[in-house]
């Protein structure tokens, strides 16, 4: 397996580095095939954040934890991805993986300051400023797979394209334990009477 650490705000040690790696190689015996998984390890606010991704097949795999202390939120992350492989490691081998740059749409996610931020009687007269943005990839999908990969990736939403219809759609975990689905279609597609839905996907 291959591991690359990167660490924000905070000195690199060979010791948080090792444990990283030991921490990460003991779920290795969930793949068949060589994977690839990345660390970020950051210090945040007297925070210590721990970020780790492992590329698994066309799916992505996510721990993200914070805590006062680094191992713990190491360990947390690891234990998150962990427990995701034991529910999801059957349909994992059976999957195979899509070049990133073979898919042609390109999505973005930013997130934007709130009005409240602002002083009392400030106006907003630049609009929404931009606290962070990053850019990735809407892959083909079935609404199934996208699920799974929401869940790999322990998000509330996920943007893909529809595999079945072509469209971009959009799953979310509702507040009552069940996901939701939110179907766009194009003014072409669309047609007279045809709109955009939302729909109720069973956990």
């Amino acid at each position: 397996m291959q591991v690359t650490i990167t660490f924000r705000g905070m000195e690199s040690t060979e010791s948080l580095k090792s444990y990283v790696k030991e921490r990460i190689e003991h779920i290795e015996k969930y793949f068949d095939k060589s994977v690839e998984a990345h660390a970020v390890l950051s210090l945040e606010r007297y925070l210590h954040h721990a970020d780790i991704t492992i590329q698994a097949g066309s799916y992505l795999l996510r721990g993200k934890v914070k805590s006062e202390d680094m191992y713990k939120s190491i360990d947390e992350s690891v234990d998150k991805i962990e427990k995701q492989l034991k529910r999801y490691k059957d349909k994992l081998k059976t999957t195979k993986r899509v070049r990133e740059d073979e898919l042609s749409l390109k999505g973005r996610h930013q997130v934007f300051e709130a009005p409240a931020d602002h002083e009392e009687g400030e106006a907003w007269s630049e609009g929404p400023k931009v606290i962070r943005s990053n850019e990735f990839f809407v892959k083909p999908m079935t609404v199934e797979e996208a699920i799974m990969q929401m869940d790999l990736l322990n998000n509330e939403f996920l943007v893909f394209t529809n595999a079945q219809s072509g469209d971009v759609n959009v799953v979310y975990r509702r507040k009552d334990g069940h996901f939701g689905l939110i179907e766009a279609h194009s003014g072409a597609q669309a047609g007279p009477g045809k709109k955009g839905k939302a729909s109720d996907v069973r956990a």
